[in-house]
């Protein structure tokens, strides 16, 4: 069995019923408070409550797979504690808003993990997280635009993560993403967005660090049903089974006699 721990910032899901430290600095009229409260009404219609609950039942609808945790920022060490990081194989990450409200020692917590085996999956604006960030070691910043179509193209067929997809997956509504994308470069990629307006995006990069695996997908706008579609979520089920790799799992790093 693959241990799941779902995280979700879980964030704007709540921005009608109460105000977050990363609101305090944002200088916001009428008419904007309006607009993010109908964005959390939209946010929760669509993921019945929230955006974990929509992960949760992805990676549940695989028997293989047990989501064991569901972390949250406002939780105690935003629910990413050392015991629960050793009893995940793979964390999946979702956030925007409130990036920078992780703290450090969480985000150097999580690196540390998938350096020594754990794999991780960030998805869509989690580009941005510091854990992502630290891994990577770049500022994964991109151009965007919401309100756009969006074309995933596969560009590996043969790679596990595409196992059973298409060669191109259609989303009506989804936010454009696009390059330059500031990343290194993947060690695999697996799919290109392409979408209405003419831009490209690498969407689905494997990088290899330490004895862990990262993934990062893009499809996922909070208030889009993307994660609705049936082969995006066979893209995240697939992904959640190459990137565990329980058996290369080290209790620290260090270099060895020889």
């Amino acid at each position: 069995m693959i241990r799941v721990t779902v995280w979700n910032e879980f964030v704007q899901e709540q921005m009608d019923e109460k105000r977050f430290p990363c609101m305090k600095d944002w200088k916001l009229d009428e008419q904007a408070l309006a607009s993010i409260s109908a964005n959390a009404r939209r946010i929760r219609q669509v993921h019945g409550g929230a955006i974990h609950n929509t992960l949760r039942c992805v990676f549940e609808e695989d028997g293989q797979i047990e989501v064991r945790h569901v972390g949250t920022l406002e939780m105690e060490q935003c629910g990413l504690s050392e015991d629960v990081l050793k009893d995940t194989d793979v964390l999946v990450w979702w956030s925007h808003v409130a990036q920078q409200d992780v703290p450090d020692e969480v985000a150097a917590r999580v690196a540390s993990h998938v350096q020594r085996g754990m794999g991780v999956m960030f998805l869509h604006s989690a580009h941005m997280c510091k854990p992502m960030n630290r891994l990577l070691g770049t500022s994964c910043t991109l151009r965007w635009r919401e309100g756009d179509t969006e074309n995933l193209w596969c560009c590996n067929p043969t790679h596990p993560i595409a196992e059973g997809v298409p060669a191109c997956i259609h989303l009506e509504k989804e936010e454009m993403y696009g390059e330059f994308f500031d990343i290194p470069t993947p060690d695999e990629l697996v799919f290109l967005a392409g979408f209405g307006g003419g831009e490209v995006f690498r969407a689905g990069c494997v990088w290899n660090r330490g004895y862990g695996r990262v993934f990062y997908f893009q499809p996922g706008h909070e208030t889009n049903e993307s994660y609705l579609n049936p082969d995006i979520r066979r893209i995240l089920r697939n992904a959640v089974h190459y990137l565990a790799r329980p058996e290369y799992r080290r209790e620290k790093l260090e270099c060895l006699p020889v």
